[in-house]
């Protein structure tokens, strides 16, 4: 025989492997590790690596070796791989049926199986199933007392098990053990009376046995205990099949005493309508509202209003409508509105309808109102779904809720929307409801509101005027543009007044107006430019060139141009041609701009009709603008000429002016480099004036000479 000590401690040979050792995958490596000796020591020498296989330097074991990954020749599939592992599949071994001869082997095998229930249990005492199985096992070979006393026994165990108690009457009840199963449940509905389960069961039970009257006992138990909603539904339903409906009714109605919720009184009138007591379900919804009120939801009213429109109480239902659009919360009654608008669809009339939608939108504002009370197109788009509606006490009441959300900084662009809904306010009053008291009110309120000292709007001030003047009471539209003056002083004010005194006549009245705009606004050339036009449109030339002549002597004026345009404009309108030629002379003494030679230019001949007083004003340009060395506006006076002589010249004097007209070209300068060491040069456009054309060949030969010379002192330094 094979120790394997001796191996271990090199004795003698070593053992031969046994025959069935060969065909073993791994009886060579067993062999080796057998071997005694020089062998077993050669093979651990070098760090304990094998022959035959490279040092392992990763750690990873087997998995570092490197294996073949060429594809195989012979290749196989995943199918043929099933279909093998299948063919080659053995059959489970089946232990081999027992056959009992006579009543001794039958008591051994009783005695053996009881003996190993009782060590599995012994063993494992908390184990319910094996109890289980046991006490099954006794009722299959008939042994009910014996099935029973386990059954007690695992009880004793654990008693607050469901499934114990389950087996224990399923097996009673399998077994017709009537009297046993009650027994049972009674036991287990005082210890465990909260287990809907065995309430089911028994009540089942006795209605199978046809003990209703049991049955009915069972439930009353039961009910005692205020179980779930379910517990009363299987009550009435049994009530329903033993075709006692007023029990039924009773035990509804105890039901909905203990348990007053919403799904309670919907069962309840959903009982009543299906055994047609119309009455007492409408009592029953009505009850329902009474008692639970906020806690109902949009089907509870859904609910009622269908049944009235199942009993074609229309008017009913319509009124159950509105009371839940009014009473529910806007955001929590989107399906009842949908049900309102549809039932209003089909028996509504247009109206109605109407209503429907317009509260839906009041909802939506006022949800829009509530996240920002500030945001005024909302309450601008709340405003116009009141008025197309026409209720007055509503359109006030949005108007004034509006109106109090006022700006919270004093800035003009806050303001700017929100004096709107003033405006809007007053406008109303005076044209829908007539009330012009009322709107005086409106306009004097947002008067004390807005802070003039601040800022302010002549938009509110023209428009409280005019709503006077269509009260036809000037001396008030008057006093506001007095205060209009004094607080906001804005040309716009001063404008707006005077048209509503020259449409009146007043011209005397329009002057001081002016006068005051003049002394408010002294820099502005609109304010000359108005007063002007006021005395030319009354014939007042005299005066018109008066006030022209005081404008152009202002020293400062934000845009003076627009004042002499005037001015010039004045006299040619009056045809005074020499007086117009004076007043652009005077302009010439006073700027030298580009344009206003080319104004000039133009006015000479095509106004005045004087090529001659033109082609001066422009060689006048030209020789102050080549004085300056401002090739620019020189190029743009010679291009004005061109077209002049173009539109009013002869052939002469077109050619003259094209052979003076300049060419563009590409020149360098020099400018300072980043480093300020070397120079650098840039490239620029510029104009090369046929008359300058001489001097620019000298300047370049003058340049060219001190550039040589340059070179020449640098040369001799080195």
């Amino acid at each position: 025989t094979f120790r394997p000590g001796q191996a271990r401690r090199g004795r003698g040979p070593a053992p031969r492997v046994a025959a069935g050792a060969r065909g073993h995958p791994s009886g060579r490596s067993l062999a080796r590790r057998r071997a005694p000796g020089v062998a077993g020591t050669g093979a651990m020498a070098d760090g304990g690596r094998r022959r035959g296989r490279p040092e392992d330097t990763t750690g990873m074991g087997k998995a570092a070796m490197v294996r073949n990954k060429t594809a195989n020749p012979q290749q196989i599939t995943a199918e043929q791989l099933l279909r093998e592992a299948v063919d080659r599949q053995e059959q489970e071994a089946k232990p081999p049926r027992q056959y009992i001869a006579d009543e001794d082997e039958l008591m051994m095998y009783k005695v053996r199986k009881r003996k190993e229930f009782e060590d599995v249990i012994r063993m494992q005492r908390q184990n319910i199933g094996a109890w289980c199985k046991y006490a099954q096992w006794e009722a299959s070979q008939q042994e009910f007392r014996r099935a029973r006393s386990i059954f007690e026994r695992a009880l004793h165990v654990e008693y607050q098990n469901i499934s114990v108690w389950l087996k224990y009457l399923e097996m009673e009840m399998k077994n017709k053990f009537v009297n046993h199963a009650r027994n049972l449940f009674d036991r287990v509905t005082q210890l465990l009376p909260r287990v809907d389960q065995f309430w089911y069961k028994y009540a089942y039970m006795e209605e199978l046995l046809g003990n209703y009257a049991g049955a009915r006992g069972i439930f009353e138990r039961w009910m005692e205990w205020e179980p779930d909603d379910n517990a009363w539904l299987q009550y009435v339903k049994f009530e329903e099949r033993c075709k006692e409906i007023e029990k039924a009714r009773r035990v509804m109605e105890r039901y909905v005493n203990v348990r007053p919720a919403q799904q309670a009184f919907l069962r309840l009138c959903k009982f009543e309508e299906k055994h047609n007591n119309t009455a007492r379900a409408r009592s029953g919804f009505e009850k329902g509202v009474e008692l639970l009120g906020n806690e109902l939801d949009e089907q509870f009213y859904m609910k009622f209003a269908q049944f009235e429109q199942r009993q074609k109480e229309m008017e009913r239902a319509q009124a159950i409508y509105k009371l839940a659009l009014d009473v529910l919360p806007k955001g929590a009654s989107d399906e009842l509105y949908r049900a309102y608008v549809s039932f209003e669809k089909q028996h509504g009339d247009r109206d109605a309808i109407e209503e429907v939608v317009l509260n839906k939108r009041r909802y939506i504002y006022e949800e829009g109102i509530k996240n920002n009370p500030r945001n005024y197109d909302v309450w601008f788009d709340y405003v116009r779904l009141e008025e197309s509606c026409g209720d007055v006490g509503r359109i006030r009441e949005v108007y004034e809720r509006a109106i109090a959300n006022k700006p919270p900084v004093t800035q003009k662009r806050f303001w700017r929307r929100y004096i709107y809904l003033w405006i809007y306010y007053a406008l109303f009053e005076e044209l829908q409801t007539g009330d012009i008291e009322k709107a005086r009110q409106v306009f004097d309120a947002l008067l004390k509101v807005v802070p003039h000292k601040q800022f302010s709007f002549a938009k509110i001030w023209k428009l409280y005027a005019e709503f006077e003047v269509r009260q036809l009471d000037l001396d008030r539209a008057r006093k506001i543009f007095g205060r209009a003056i004094a607080e906001c002083g804005k040309e716009r004010i001063f404008l707006d007044y005077a048209d509503l005194e020259m449409r009146l006549g007043n011209i005397d009245r329009c002057r001081k107006i002016y006068e005051k705009f003049l002394e408010t606004h002294p820099f502005n050339p609109k304010a000359w430019n108005v007063y002007v036009d006021l005395e030319d449109s009354v014939g007042e030339i005299d005066r018109a060139r008066a006030l022209c002549d005081l404008a152009v002597q202002q020293e400062r004026l934000d845009m003076p141009e627009l004042v002499w345009k005037r001015y010039i404009d004045l006299e040619v309108s009056n045809e005074e041609i020499e007086r117009a030629r004076r007043v652009w002379l005077r302009l010439l003494e006073r700027t030298s701009h580009v344009r206003v030679y080319v104004a000039y230019s133009e006015f000479e001949a095509t106004t005045a009709r004087s090529m001659a007083s033109a082609r001066e004003a422009l060689e006048r340009g030209v020789k102050h603008f080549k004085s300056e060395q401002r090739s620019d506006e020189r190029a743009m006076i010679l291009e004005q000429w061109l077209k002049l002589e173009k539109e009013h010249g002869d052939e002469l004097s077109i050619e003259a002016v094209e052979k003076r007209q300049p060419k563009r070209v590409k020149k360098r300068r020099a400018v300072p480099a980043e480093d300020g060491s070397k120079e650098a040069f840039e490239e620029y456009m510029d104009y090369v004036f046929p008359d300058d054309k001489p001097e620019q060949q000298n300047l370049k030969i003058l340049e060219m000479a001190h550039a040589w010379k340059k070179r020449k002192l640098g040369g001799g330094d080195r």
